[in-house]
């Protein structure tokens, strides 16, 4: 009987160990951090949310992070620090800038909750004061989209999560952040660009409207991968084709910063950037396209669903941020 005994002790503590090597514990406080915004009915929020849903992503919105040294009006930021286009003003851009963190509530924010990873999502234009070598607005009415308040909270977060080797994803404006924090510059318009280079554009990065009114859906187009870069390993593959870009703005040069080029499209013989990483950090991503937005189309049948990205491949990396948990 003692023999019996031992020998199913020696059993349950095999299939203890087995278990343990085979399984992933999840800490059940662990989630994934969306960065603040206030239109939570944007598709560029729901998209996400709809996508980390159906992945059974565990997730939460990011309290907004307030810098001290601005003014603020029910929660935005006051008339006061703002230009006539809601643009930062350059001298608190540049305390921003230099601050870095110190003078917000961005330790209280953060320590709400164990977060494994913070996602920034597409939206509005960065102010151009937010810049390394600050710019003045590209001047386009038609394209003027401004959100300091966001700017703020996006830049200080941003900031926060690369000195703290939290791990950080950005999709479109989210991406264009990770650079601007980073010290590349934008192009203010691809438009301008491309006639100021004397090359044909046909808004392949987003889609033109019908009439004043219509719904712009997103412009497919393919990605390069480039050698040598985390996102090619994750994806396996050298392209990705037909992802969704809905974008007027995109990074210029890299020189200067810990970014990489991981990912890049090419226009009329013009490359653009379309994925960058920091060589600096085991997990920071910036996607200037929108995977969420195949995941979803696909997700809820949409008839034109197959002009995109498949499910599959803009799963692929939504489910590299879930192994953070």
């Amino acid at each position: 009987m003692k023999a019996l005994k031992k020998l199913l002790l020696i059993f349950i503590i095999f299939a203890l160990l087995i278990s343990c090597a085979t399984n992933k514990s999840v800490d059940s406080s662990s989630v994934i951090g969306i960065a603040w915004r206030s239109d939570t009915d944007s598709e560029f929020y729901t998209n996400i949310t709809k996508t980390l849903d159906d992945l059974n992503i565990p997730y939460v919105m990011v309290d907004q992070v307030v810098d001290y040294s601005l003014s603020y009006d029910d929660g935005n930021v006051s008339e006061s620090c703002i230009d006539e286009n809601g643009i930062l003003l350059n001298k608190y851009a540049e305390l921003i800038k230099s601050e870095v963190c110190s003078n917000s509530n961005i330790e209280e924010v953060i320590s709400k909750n164990n977060f494994k990873a913070i996602i920034f999502t597409g939206g509005e234009d960065i102010a151009p004061t937010l810049l390394k070598s600050p710019e003045p607005w590209h001047g386009i009415e038609a394209e003027k989209d401004y959100n300091a308040t966001r700017d703020v909270s996006d830049y200080l977060l941003m900031s926060y999560c690369l000195d703290n080797n939290i791990p950080v994803i950005g999709f479109c404006r989210g991406s264009q952040m990770l650079g601007v924090v980073s010290g590349a510059d934008i192009i203010q318009d691809l438009p301008v660009y491309f006639n100021e280079q004397n090359v044909d554009y046909n808004a392949e990065h987003r889609n033109e409207k019908a009439y004043p009114d219509s719904y712009r859906d997103y412009a497919p187009h393919d990605v390069v991968l480039c050698d040598n870069t985390k996102v090619k390993e994750i994806f396996d593959r050298d392209n990705l084709n037909n992802v969704p870009s809905w974008h007027h703005q995109v990074l210029t040069s890299l020189d200067g910063t810990n970014l990489l080029l991981a990912g890049y499209t090419d226009v009329n013989g013009i490359s653009t950037i379309e994925i960058i990483e920091r060589s600096d950090k085991d997990f920071a991503f910036g996607f200037q396209f929108h995977p969420e937005a195949s995941y979803v189309k696909h997700l809820e049948n949409y008839p034109n669903k197959d002009d995109f990205l498949s499910q599959d491949d803009a799963a692929i990396i939504f489910k590299e941020i879930g192994k953070l948990l």
